[in-house]
């Protein structure tokens, strides 16, 4: 049996377990073993139940109508902007833009602040561990109209190479662009030290931070943090899916052409001209996803209410039980192993390839991920095709660890 030793007793215990229906279900007749939040997380039942009664009671298109109905809807939908600002230590919930989820949000700031500010021979930098939300819309932008990209290259142990960072940074840098914590292998980046280096360029850089798991497992304070942009989304943050957030300063959103056009984003229109709202209403054309919205909301309180605080030294009680258990498998190889992570450990066993790992893991109830998590630059950096991914939630307990690397002693008996 890989690692029998146990973890603290109250690791076992999770008081907010039974808020959560789906860790009552089974699938292939087992317990569920669900170490897949880092795709998407599931949800308590006060989400589910804001969900249901934003579409049932008092439901009605918002902003626009005068009766009774959509006046309530639009108060319920703009409370939860004021919700995200103060979740995140944003200034102002007009800097606060409701999208589709990360990935539309990163494309909305490259279509928009990119196509105005950068021009051809600017760079923008990006780091080796990217989620492909975060490079694709610059291969686009870059395509476009002809800037540069450059890498910050990634150290063995997973970590960024801050001083290869510093001789990327020139006068034409004009964004840096950077994961909070990586979705691959969980490896939190300092955004402290990033804006340390960036420094001496000035105002004219500017910064966009992925927060989609960063905001997951711990406190987020922009006002500390200081980003240009920040984005995440609902539904690892055990939200919906179809709802992300968009932070930006508010000069700049203002400044930033629309995204698209439609209803709701305009001041006048004519067929000669059209004029438009100030931030947030100009990124947010047509009907916006108002149940999303209100349930992320609900989300949003159920954390508050736990602390993020308590999320996070949980989790990392949680993470120093997991990784030393899978280290003492044989054959087994952590990815990320820098001292600063987020509860996210992704692997390989040593001649057996992860879908056969995975789909052992299926039989016994067990869910993790599997493959590049895209991040394929980050794979090909590892000279590996992907690994199996582990990701922790609020759920999460110290038995579902020991069922992961039970299984992973099935696996190895299986395959040997």
């Amino acid at each position: 049996m890989a690692g029998l030793s146990k973890a603290a007793p109250h690791l076992y215990e999770n008081p907010y377990r039974a808020d959560f229906p789906a860790m009552a279900a089974t699938m292939n007749g087992r317990t569920l073993v669900y170490l897949d939040s880092g795709s998407s997380a599931q949800k308590p039942q006060v989400v589910l139940d804001a969900m249901l009664s934003a579409m049932k009671d008092n439901y009605a298109n918002i902003h626009r109508g005068l009766y009774n109905y959509s006046q309530v809807k639009t108060e319920q939908f703009e409370a939860v902007r004021r919700k995200v600002a103060a979740f995140i230590g944003a200034p102002s919930e007009n800097s606060i833009v409701f999208t589709g989820n990360s990935t539309e949000a990163i494309n909305l700031v490259s279509q928009t602040f990119g196509r105005k500010y950068l021009k051809s021979g600017d760079e923008i930098v990006i780091s080796g561990m990217e989620h492909h939300a975060n490079i694709v819309p610059w291969q686009i932008l870059r395509d476009q109209i002809g800037i540069a990209l450059k890498i910050i290259p990634v150290l063995d142990d997973g970590s960024l190479d801050y001083e290869a960072f510093k001789k990327l940074l020139s006068p034409r840098t004009k964004l840096v662009a950077v994961t909070q914590v990586s979705n691959a292998i969980g490896v939190v980046n300092s955004i402290k030290k990033i804006k340390e280096i960036m420094a001496p360029l000035g105002s004219e850089i500017r910064l966009l931070v992925d927060g989609s798991q960063g905001v997951v497992h711990k406190a987020v304070n922009l006002a500390e943090m200081d980003p240009d942009f920040y984005v995440f989304t609902g539904h690892k943050l055990y939200g919906p899916t179809g709802i992300g957030i968009l932070y930006g300063r508010e000069d700049l959103l203002n400044a930033m052409p629309p995204y698209q056009g439609g209803g709701d984003m305009i001041e006048r229109v004519t067929f000669e001209e059209t004029t438009y709202k100030r931030a947030p209403a100009r990124f947010e054309a047509g009907t916006p996803p108002i149940a999303e919205v209100i349930a992320l909301g609900a989300a949003i309180d159920y954390l508050s209410a736990i602390g993020m605080d308590t999320v996070e030294a949980r989790e990392r009680e949680l993470l120093a039980y997991a990784t030393a258990r899978l280290q003492a498998i044989p054959g087994l190889r952590i990815y990320g192993t820098s001292p600063d992570k987020a509860g996210i450990i992704s692997f390989t066993l040593e001649g057996i390839h992860s879908s056969d790992i995975a789909m052992i893991l299926d039989r016994m109830g067990i869910a993790v991920r599997t493959g590049h998590h895209c991040c394929m630059p980050l794979m090909q950096r590892f000279g590996i095709e992907g690994t199996v991914r582990a990701s922790m939630g609020l759920y999460t307990t110290a038995g579902d660890i020991d069922s992961l690397c039970e299984g992973l002693d099935k696996v190895r008996e299986l395959m040997a």
